[in-house]
């Protein structure tokens, strides 16, 4: 899926209108359909804006949903986990290696 497609989905998905993210990213209405369709390619600055006001990372934006469940407050949490003495980190990917044992386990049982 390309940018400007991309930006649209999720924008409709958020149930924001092109005038209400326009206005939050600082630009012109009009630019901001010309994205969408294509005619034009965001800079690098307006994307990360476009990509912050919809509330994901720039890299869902450009990379065709890669990370599609994977937003800003998931991005933040995964900061904080690196922040972590090394000792805690690996308590906690533990428990979450125990927690995905578990959902592939039950995925297997049904």
């Amino acid at each position: 899926m390309s940018l400007g497609s991309q930006i649209s989905r999720i924008r409709k998905e958020r149930k924001i209108d092109q005038g209400e993210l326009a206005e939050k990213v600082g630009i012109h209405p009009n630019v901001l359909g010309r994205y969408e369709r294509e005619e034009a390619t965001p800079s690098v600055e307006v994307a990360a804006k476009i990509a912050d006001a919809l509330s994901v990372t720039l890299d869902y934006l450009v990379k065709d949903g890669q990370y599609q469940n994977i937003d800003n407050e998931d991005l933040n949490r995964l900061k904080l986990i690196e922040k972590l003495p090394k000792e805690e980190r690996s308590h906690l990917f533990a428990t979450m290696d125990a927690f995905f044992a578990k959902h592939k386990l039950q995925s297997i049982m049904q």
